[in-house]
């Protein structure tokens, strides 16, 4: 009977019971997870850096992101039907 109830509360009851456990183990999972994804957009984000330290990539990622414009240009925005969104 005794170590029954003892079993019953090591598994279920104490502070370092299986099902503590198992929700730890699934935040260390979750965790990692999420850190795969950051280095990942880390690596992204230098690789980028390292792209706009040219002045010409600079200045062409600045005229399709921002729609930036040397003074003498005209900047024409052409949106193809499929891509509009409409009320139907």
């Amino acid at each position: 009977m005794v170590s029954v109830f003892f079993i019953v509360w090591m598994l279920f009851f104490d502070t370092n019971s299986y099902r503590i456990l198992w929700s730890l183990e699934s935040k260390i999972d979750d965790l990692e997870q999420q850190k795969k994804e950051l280095i990942r957009q880390i690596d992204e984000d230098r690789l980028i850096i390292q792209k706009l330290s040219d002045s010409i990539e600079l200045e062409k990622f600045g005229r399709e992101q921002y729609y930036l414009k040397k003074a003498d240009e005209d900047i024409f925005i052409v949106e193809f039907r499929d891509s509009v969104k409409t009320s139907s």
